[in-house]
């Protein structure tokens, strides 16, 4: 049994004067019933009614004759609950509040699911009386099904909008206004030579009257409302900062007690499905009547404009500052693609044109130069020729060339240039989207967060009778330390079974090479090499895609039980968690073919065997197979990952969530559903925003594919910026089309995401180095040229690198059988540094092994230094702050105190020139001039109450 006392809800447009006003429609979907009000945000929820007492067909709804009346009611306590009455709106009948019956409480048998509704029921109730107590107006569908989707439509009236501002500190521009000083001289002519050669380019969005001057802006006070240029109340606060004010009083308005706290708790109770500002309209119709959403759709969010820039400052209106950075960040990332794309094109050309004059691939080549290579396998591999493996060295050629080294250096001070412009930018953004001086806002705690504080004082209620015990109860590291060992003991466990994948690849290799080679077909062992690779590689493409859905899901989850307190924190250490997890998982099985492949071979005679029979791979051509393991990864991941999924998997959702709402329950003729649906039925039934960090974290393993192993593939900027050009426009067909809109969030900077590009950044400096030195012929070309060669020339570089094995110290029964040339060959060549059979220190490593090892080392260190060097003295040849930024921000503190104290002058000469004329008579000044020293004297008034007695009245804070 379950005793309600409840408060019944009447919707404003219900209550006109006149019989069928809930057919009323707006043109636009985007006011309340009465066309006058907007719909600043948006509540949705699923209703369900005790079916046996449900009477089908009777959906109809009466004309209402009812007192008007603010956007919510009030009426008296009723003895109905929640319950009876949505049968009682669905049956028809409604009563006047003259007829609401019995003063009190009534006892209702309920089943478990209806006491469910019911408990949801009374705490929607609550939650909206809550907003209307705040200053928040509200207009409801009335709930004439027995189940259904609901929506409660709220706007904020001028006073709660003045007033949450100035809460919030939000930057207003005023009516002063100041100009922007330019560049002159040789740097004004270039950028105007720029602007006409990009006109073309430019979207055609509304641009500033006079983009040489700038409006003030100052942070938004009710006692200094002259300040503003206030020419309509309405459109002063634009819809996003509108939306933004709903959001901060919806994440704040509690329910029942204070522990819990805002609609993310109820959210996530399922007391709501879903919280959304509208998009302004559709982005499809024919009509002439044009929003921001179909201007963006028209010049940024189709495929046709992509050669088109960014409108950013469109962007960031419409979607807020957060979104705004990342997208202007893509652009900048995308634009610096363009430089790295054109060298590494012109180094791979350099490959191609010098092919036919590298000496140790035609030495390779030459069929007259017999160097007879130990075999590849035990028993069922025979002897072979170096020259079959021409093709090989002739490919290497195109990565492996000196050309690399310079490219390395390039992208290493590449990533520096565009760290240094990118902070330019946004400090460029910064000042003219007025984030300069934002603090961080204070955060809401989760509703997770919440839930285990409330758990931990209900604990510790039993054991201590302290009253100011639950006012200063938090979580300890001690309740978060099953959280910290989980994540510790998962996350590595992750890491292993990401080796174990690449370990995996690598027996499969060994095996599928020795199974080939037993085969009889010719064809097939002599390709065993370009199949093993090729099957591999689609292997650790596959098995990268699923442990990388597999690795976002466990980082989130992870995240989660370490109850972190605000969203920002939670954000945060998912994404290092999701980084670290999608790293090693990408770049596992490049890093094993860049360092580890063919260094734990032995040598002939003396192989080191995997699983008693299976000898390691030999590294033949490893920059070359390094180049390949790497492209097919790198566009595997983008085209299928970055665009199939990002386009197929919304589509899918999307389907599914509507064959789910359409078998929720029995068709029913439903009379709030409208001819045309309005703007909040068109944006319940696209997808939630969740976040950037899925859009963040593909660029981001997609700059270390450009940066980290640049110098095995220099194409690896241009098949990025190829992809970037696509990314581009799908994300934003995404946000504008196929997602709700967000909730608008300033914000300064791109947050913990540039630490890690830095971080990537240096980490490429150290990494190409080791691909350089270790995984290259770089080295070993150049010792040979200058320390062993007789004429300073390539000729015998290939004779020098191989050693000699003599035949008769293999091992028995790893000799090749049924070998049609065995009794010929005596000794057999491999790849490596050591000592012939006949020197004294047989199969040792010789002097040249170590000679060349010391230079390798040299190399790295050299590398190393020089472009950490040259990194740094880029970063600080560049300021972080343009010069003219940092000017305009110091002119602009300048004008605002003048503007203050011009006005502060004028107000006090307006004083006391009434207090003058009050002296002479008492009737003197007039009607106006009184009006504007009140305003100026209400900071005097507001001691007495009459202002801050009024922000404080229904808000907590």
């Amino acid at each position: 049994r379950l005793v309600c006392f409840s408060q019944q809800i009447i919707n404003n447009y219900l209550d006109g004067t006149q019989g069928g006003t809930a057919d009323r429609v707006t043109p636009s979907g985007m006011h309340f019933r009465d066309s006058k009000r907007k719909v600043d945000y948006v509540l949705a929820y699923h209703y369900r009614k005790r079916v046996s007492q449900h009477q089908p067909g009777s959906g109809s709804l009466e004309p209402q004759h009812r007192p008007t009346s603010s956007a919510i009611d009030s009426n008296g306590e009723t003895g109905k609950s929640c319950l009876e009455e949505q049968q009682q709106q669905s049956d028809g009948h409604h009563e006047l509040p003259g007829q609401l019956g019995l003063q009190g409480a009534q006892v209702v048998d309920l089943s478990p699911l209806d006491a469910l509704e019911e408990e949801k029921c009374i705490q929607r109730k609550e939650y909206e009386q809550n907003l209307v107590d705040a200053g928040l107006e509200i207009e409801k569908d009335v709930e004439n099904k027995s189940q259904g989707l609901s929506f409660v439509r709220i706007h904020a009236p001028w006073h709660v909008l003045s007033r949450e501002a100035e809460l919030l500190k939000i930057k207003m521009p005023t009516k002063k206004m100041y100009e922007i000083k330019e560049e002159g001289g040789i740097l004004k002519k270039l950028n105007e030579i720029w602007c006409r050669l990009t006109g073309p380019l430019q979207p055609q969005v509304p641009q500033q009257d006079n983009t040489k001057m700038k409006s003030l802006s100052y942070p938004f006070s009710r006692e200094k409302i002259y300040l503003y240029n206030i020419k309509d109340k309405d459109t002063f606060f634009d819809n996003a900062t509108r939306s933004r004010i709903v959001r901060e009083i919806l994440k704040r308005t509690p329910t029942k007690s204070r522990n819990s706290m805002g609609i993310s708790t109820l959210i996530a109770n399922n007391v709501y499905d879903a919280a959304y500002p509208l998009h302004d309209g559709e982005y499809e119709d024919q009509n002439d009547e044009m929003n921001e959403r179909k201007l963006l759709y028209r010049e940024w969010a189709r495929y046709g404009v992509f050669y088109k820039f960014q409108p950013i400052d469109l962007i960031r209106k419409y979607f807020g500052e957060k979104i705004g950075l990342y997208f202007a960040w893509l652009g900048l990332y995308t634009e610096f693609l363009i430089p790295s794309s054109v060298v590494g094109v012109i180094v791979f050309f350099y490959g191609c044109i010098t092919i036919e004059s590298d000496i140790p691939s035609k030495e390779m080549c030459d069929q007259r130069n017999v160097f007879t290579m130990c075999p590849l396998c035990d028993k069922f591999c025979d002897y072979w020729n170096l020259s079959s493996a021409c093709a090989t060295a002739r490919a290497s050629h195109l990565f492996d060339n000196p050309a690399t080294v310079f490219f390395s250096i390039f992208m290493a001070l590449w990533a520096t240039m565009f760290l240094e412009q990118w902070k330019r930018l946004q400090m460029r953004l910064s000042y003219f989207w007025d984030l300069t001086g934002l603090e961080e806002e204070e955060e809401h705690p989760r509703p997770e967060y919440e839930t285990k504080l409330i758990q931990k004082k209900l604990k510790t209620k039993n054991t201590t009778e302290n009253p100011n015990q639950d006012e200063k109860e938090k979580l300890t590291w001690r309740d978060r330390m099953p959280g910290y060992l989980a994540n510790f003991s998962l996350i590595l466990f992750m890491i292993m079974l990401t080796f174990s994948a690449v370990f995996g690849v690598m027996v499969y290799r060994i095996t599928t090479a020795a199974a080939l080679s037993f085969s009889t077909n010719e064809t097939t062992r002599s390709n065993v090499r370009v199949t093993v690779t090729a099957t591999a590689v689609i292997i650790n493409l596959v098995v990268i895609l699923i442990l990388d859905e597999i690795y976002g899901a466990v980082a989130k989850w992870l995240t989660e039980i370490e109850v972190p307190k605000t969203e920002k924190t939670f954000e945060e250490r998912l994404i290092l968690k999701a980084f670290l997890l999608k790293f090693v998982n990408s770049y596992a099985p490049i890093f094993y073919v860049a360092f580890f492949k063919g260094r734990f071979v032995g040598r002939p005679g003396r192989y080191l065997y995997v699983f008693d029979g299976y000898r390691m791979e030999e590294a033949r051509g490893c920059l070359m197979e390094l180049c390949i393991q790497l492209s097919i990864i790198m566009l595997g991941k983008q085209l299928i990952q970055n665009n199939l999924f990002e386009i197929g998997i919304p589509k899918l959702k999307k389907l599914f969530r509507k064959m789910k709402d359409e078998r929720t329950g029995p068709k029913e003729i439903n009379t709030n559903q409208l001819k045309d649906p309005q703007q909040w039925d068109l944006d319940y039934s696209l997808e939630p925003f969740t976040g950037l960090t899925p859009e963040y974290m593909e660029m981001i393993i997609q700059f270390g594919f450009v940066t980290l192993f640049v110098a095995s593939f220099p194409l690896a900027p241009l098949f990025a910026l190829l992809n970037n050009v696509i990314e581009v426009r799908l994300d934003a067909k995404k946000f504008v089309t196929e997602l709700r809109r967000p909730d608008t969030v300033r914000a300064k900077d791109i947050g913990i995401w540039y630490n890690i590009l830095s971080g990537i950044g240096k980490l490429s400096v150290i990494i190409n180095a080791f691909v350089i030195s270790v995984t290259s012929d770089f080295i070993p070309r150049l010792m040979y040229q200058y320390a062993y060669s007789q004429n300073g020339t390539m000729h015998g570089f290939i004779n020098h690198t191989l050693s000699y094995f003599n035949v008769s110290h293999l091992k028995a029964g790893t000799q090749p059988e049924n070998s049609p040339f065995a009794q010929d060959v005596l000794f057999c060549r491999f790849k490596d540094y050591r000592e012939p059979p006949w020197s004294q220190n047989p199969y040792e490593f010789s002097k040249q092994y170590w000679a060349v090892l010391s230079a390798r080392l040299a190399f790295v260190i050299l590398f190393q230094n020089l472009v950490m060097f040259l990194s740094v003295l880029v970063d600080w040849m560049i300021p972080d702050i343009p010069k003219d930024i940092s000017e305009q921000m110091k002119k602009e503190k300048s004008v605002l105190v003048d503007f203050f104290l011009k006005e502060e002058h004028e107000k006090l000469k307006l004083i006391e020139s009434f207090i003058t004329r009050d002296k002479n008579g008492p009737q003197s000044g007039t009607k106006g001039q009184r009006i504007r020293a009140a305003s100026f004297c209400q900071f005097s008034q507001s001691q007495k109450g009459s202002v801050a007695s009024f922000s404080s009245q229904h808000t907590e804070v």
